[in-house]
């Protein structure tokens, strides 16, 4: 990591940048793609996986059968922690329903919302060296509980034409049963379009490389709605004193593994925090299996001390990272300045690890700066919120007046007359 200390704040901006991908223009490749399945359907699923995958595929919908037998492949350890794990999901969720509530705004006027589920939704779940089984139950459970009614889980297959068993039990824990065995642009380009093992899908949800990223974005083009503008995932940790250096050393670990492009970012009001923490991180860093990766990704991460906490906040809402982890005494008290995070974690006992796995919250959030405008998945997510009003004679009569002058005055006569005539109706029926 690279150490900065007190920069100005001229240098800020900067220091805020994401790394630069090297990626290639994906455009004229992802398009491919797309125009392929849009006239081959299965047969270029099937050649796409095997292209990229490097596996034939007879049949690309996994049986229910396989479904059903990844409980025996699992031990009981990791059954028992994703039911665990997908009870405090589901309570988490279910808390975010609210309810109806029906507003007079004027006396004869009604207005209220209503929540109707996105009846079509599609689940990618990245499947390679790190499968995110996890993804499925943060995906799956609120897409439930929204009500959907119909969940596609989309997942590249192993070189055998096996889906990793985890991600299996997950699906069948929250009640998947449309499992497809596709990764990549192929996958993204099949729930847009449809064919006939992959049925179209109206919003498309969950993380992915960058071909899955400039995939998502192309089916946004094409009237496939997406959850959020992905990016390569982040951690912002702010420390004082008071914190663990081995706690903020591993935190910032679990996440340059996740990709070489990963960024995390350590924030302190203490050089002795940052000189402290970074022993830690060299130590730590020799005894992980990806720790190539997590190099890589530490080449790109900054830590940076501040003359004060303030100035540590202010910076981290200028990032506006996808995770913020606050290891700070009273941390409590710093909540309020918090105004751009995807998922915030308080205190030295809270790892980011537990909002990635078991503690509830959602895990699939924004990244790349988008904090500032977007949120995580939520229950919310998985519904349109409806708008109804109701007029009587009195709501009417009460405000037509208004209507008919805005609308007058914008030149919409039409609008007007629509006013008008129940006016007009509504006078002779008193005469």
């Amino acid at each position: 990591m690279k150490i900065y200390y007190n920069p100005n704040k001229t240098q800020w901006s900067t220091l805020a940048e994401r790394p630069a991908l090297n990626a290639q223009d994906l455009g004229a490749v992802v398009q491919a793609v797309f125009q392929d399945v849009a006239s081959e359907g299965d047969k270029a699923l099937r050649k796409y996986t095997e292209k990229f995958d490097k596996v034939r595929l007879e049949k690309l919908r996994a049986e229910e059968t396989e479904i059903q037998a990844a409980s025996t492949q699992l031990s009981e350890r990791l059954k028992a922690a994703i039911q665990l794990a997908k009870g405090n999901i589901t309570k988490f969720h279910q808390a975010q329903a609210g309810t109806k509530e029906i507003l007079e705004t004027t006396p004869g006027v009604r207005c209220w919302r209503e929540n109707r589920p996105i009846e079509k939704v599609g689940i990618y779940i990245p499947g390679g060296s790190a499968p995110l089984f996890s993804t499925v139950l943060m995906l799956g459970i609120p897409a439930k509980l929204a009500g959907c009614k119909e969940i596609v889980l989309c997942t590249p297959p192993d070189r055998e034409g096996n889906i990793n068993p985890a991600i299996l039990y997950a699906a069948a824990q929250v009640g998947i049963t449309q499992v497809v065995k596709l990764g990549g642009i192929q996958a993204i380009a099949a729930l847009t379009l449809g064919t006939t093992s992959v049925p179209k899908v109206d919003k498309i949800f969950g993380p992915g490389n960058q071909y899955v990223t400039a995939a998502k974005q192309y089916a946004l083009a094409q009237g496939t709605s997406i959850d959020m503008p992905a990016g390569p995932s982040e951690v912002l940790v702010i420390a004082d004193e008071t914190c663990d250096p081995a706690f903020v050393a591993a935190d910032l670990l679990s996440q340059a593994e996740h990709g070489a492009d990963s960024q995390v970012i350590l924030l302190s009001n203490s050089k002795q925090v940052i000189e402290d923490t970074q022993k830690e991180v060299q130590t730590q860093l020799q005894a992980l299996p990806r720790k190539e990766i997590a190099a890589k990704a530490l080449e790109n991460s900054k830590a940076i001390s501040f003359e004060s906490l303030q100035e540590c906040l202010t910076f981290s809402n200028l990032y506006a990272p996808e995770h913020l982890i606050i290891a700070t005494k009273n941390c409590q008290e710093l909540i309020p300045n918090i105004s751009n995070a995807g998922s915030v974690f308080l205190g030295n006992y809270s790892c980011e690890s537990a909002g990635d796995y078991a503690s509830g919250t959602n895990h699939t959030l924004p990244t790349n700066g988008f904090a500032k405008s977007y949120s995580g998945v939520s229950l919310d997510s998985f519904v349109k919120k409806i708008t109804f009003q109701e007029l009587s004679i009195e709501g009417i009569k009460n405000i037509g007046p208004a209507i008919e002058a805005m609308a007058e005055a914008e030149e919409l006569i039409a609008h007007k007359n629509a006013v008008t005539i129940r006016l007009d109706t509504i006078g002779k029926m008193n005469q």
